[in-house]
């Protein structure tokens, strides 16, 4: 059975939404359609995708890897069709700001793309946090943001996400845990909680805490998302991290396992963040417009 184009869009869109139905109406097609497209793909890479659960449909570690490279193929066709592209012409100064937790496990592979197929424009990258990159797109210090949309609450802004990555539990290796059918909140309780900081993190981890009965036994906070990879690992507790940030080993090499919640946990949105009725100038054009093409965005 061979791979497909339609295959791979349908699987990207689904695991986007995290459910089939949301992906058909994106897609305007059938649930049915969906679904056959992805028992095709999974049997054509001999590896299960997803895993089927009561809340919708949870990438598996094969899913995740096969994901990465589904978002290369969907760009390097786009790249050879130059279907609805902006011209390389463009040329010009582009200030973009990011958030730490973007610059650091999304933005780098796009910038090094867009520069690629946009020589003409120098694009200029800033680091900050949430706070700083508000008040420089609302007095023109930055022309587009990269970042958690999710946690932009500034009415003066305007977003277009981009991609939702789902949060799951972070445990280690042969943790006790792994062995139970079904975890929730309620056992993670009980468990010696690791909190990162960075990114507002644990304002966000806290809010979704605070609409259960439950509290995370806190034993550490951190902004190191290495620090927190490096206790998981090696069984000094647990922690609820996005897939995006998710690598299966720390550094001192031991294994970091992850689960999917039965209780509902909200994604961690990436995306585009510019003023409000700001006047879109050519590089920003073909900069949203990469970024629309790249994740499959209606332009």
């Amino acid at each position: 059975m061979s791979l497909s184009l339609r295959q791979i869009r349908y699987f990207v869109a689904t695991a986007e939404s995290g459910q089939v139905s949301q992906a058909a109406v994106n897609l305007a097609i059938s649930q049915s359609a969906v679904t056959t497209a992805i028992k095709d793909l999974e049997a054509t890479v001999g590896a299960s995708l997803f895993e089927r659960t009561p809340h919708g449909m949870d990438l598996t570690v094969a899913g995740r890897r096969f994901l990465s490279q589904a978002y290369e193929i969907l760009q390097k066709i786009d790249e050879a069709t130059q279907l609805n592209l902006v011209s390389a012409e463009v040329k010009g100064t582009l200030t973009i700001a990011a958030t730490y937790t973007v610059i650091g496990y999304f933005l780098p592979f796009h910038i090094e793309r867009m520069r690629r197929q946009f020589p003409g424009i120098e694009i200029q990258l800033f680091e900050l946090n949430r706070e700083s990159v508000e008040e420089g797109l609302l007095t023109n210090r930055y022309d587009l943001a990269v970042m958690l949309t999710s946690n932009i609450l500034n009415p003066e802004l305007s977003t277009e996400k981009l991609l939702s990555s789902q949060r799951r539990l972070w445990v280690s290796a042969r943790h006790r845990l792994l062995e139970q059918e079904s975890i929730g909140f309620k056992e993670v309780a009980e468990e010696n909680y690791i909190m990162l900081t960075v990114d507002e993190a644990s304002h966000t981890s806290l809010r979704y805490w605070s609409q259960t009965p439950y509290l995370p036994r806190i034993t550490l906070r951190t902004s190191s998302v290495e620090a927190v990879r490096s206790l998981v690992a090696n069984g000094q507790g647990v922690a609820i991290l996005s897939d995006m940030v998710h690598r299966p080993w720390s550094l001192e090499g031991r294994r970091i396992e992850t689960i999917a919640l039965k209780d509902p946990i909200p994604s961690m949105d990436v995306g585009l963040a510019w003023r409000r009725n700001a006047e879109f100038t050519p590089a920003m054009e073909a900069v949203r417009s990469y970024f629309r093409r790249s994740f499959n965005i209606p332009e």
